[in-house]
């Protein structure tokens, strides 16, 4: 098994990083670091440049810091001949992320910026059934509860945060994958908490008559819902892409391994001197920031 490290032991790491490793015949668990969140029988550090010096067994890092302070982690791993994998989104912003890859390239070490919604059960079924469709129309209904997903996690709100678009992009990353034509951002009305740097809810309208409802004040059963309207019927992804319906039938049920899957394709990636840089959804992103009105509503506390 690839001795690996896992930096930033927050919640996404523990809920499904550090599971999806331990069940993997790939990939050995072989330190961690953090500035407080450890995992049981692993080697901690909370200087990462110490554990680049003393751990050069370890060839592959998975980055699951928040996008601001990402790159200089990614660049430094780079620079050591470290292969890396980037949590979603891969950075803050898109220069960065094709910095990386350019190191990446020269330094002949594999860059992966993963998208897990992407891997889940529904998504390749539905890109197969849409490819010689004529899509009339799509939607996306993105909308959880900030409080359950984030509890007290200031980052999110802070600048380079996404707000919103943290969940958000997982939706937009499924679209652009899922999606036989182009499209891009016509307008979007973005509704920032007057105490926060980033939004909390977003409706964005895209060409192709492409459309998304995005909230994070949702409270409740959660939604995760896209429907893509064509002349051959209408195609439903709920549960985040892990439920396919078409026409009302059912035609794939999730099994939850969207980390799993991520896991084997850097196993791939790696094996055969890869890598896999996608920035689409970032770049509907920063469309939605660059283009969108600004829309003042109540302050949001955790």
């Amino acid at each position: 098994m690839t001795p690996i490290c896992l930096v930033g032991i927050g919640k996404i790491a523990v809920d499904q990083h550090v599971p999806t490793i331990a069940g993997s015949d790939d990939w050995n668990l072989a330190a961690t670091v953090s500035r407080a969140g450890t995992v049981d029988g692993v080697p901690s550090y909370t200087d990462f440049d110490q554990m680049l010096v003393e751990r050069p067994d370890i060839s592959v890092i998975s980055l699951c810091l928040p996008p601001v302070p990402r790159y200089d982690y990614a660049a430094k791993a780079i620079a050591a001949g470290r292969h890396v994998m980037l949590e979603k989104p891969p950075g803050a912003t898109l220069a960065e992320v094709d910095a990386l890859a350019t190191m990446a390239q020269a330094a002949g070490v594999t860059l992966y910026t993963t998208w897990h919604s992407r891997m889940a059960k529904g998504v390749a079924p539905a890109k197969a059934w849409l490819a010689d469709k004529e899509v009339t129309g799509a939607h996306i209904n993105w909308k959880e509860d900030v409080r359950r997903w984030h509890p007290g996690q200031e980052w999110v709100f802070a600048p380079g945060g996404m707000g919103v678009f943290d969940p958000g992009s997982n939706a937009i990353s499924i679209i652009t994958e899922i999606l036989p034509m182009p499209f891009h951002l016509r307008t979007a009305d973005l509704k920032f908490p007057a105490n926060r740097d980033t939004p909390i809810a977003a409706q964005l309208q895209w060409t192709e008559n492409v459309s998304g409802d995005f909230d994070w004040r949702q409270e409740g059963p959660q939604s995760w819902d896209i429907t893509v309207e064509t002349t051959a019927g209408t195609l439903n992804l709920h549960d985040g892409g892990d439920r396919l319906m078409i026409e009302g039938k059912e035609i794939a049920a999730g099994d939850n391994r969207e980390y799993p899957a991520l896991y084997d394709r850097m196993a791939e990636l790696v094996k055969n001197g890869a890598s896999e840089v996608d920035v689409s959804p970032m770049i509907h992103v920063a469309d939605a920031l660059t283009l969108g009105k600004r829309i003042i509503v109540d302050p949001f506390h955790f």
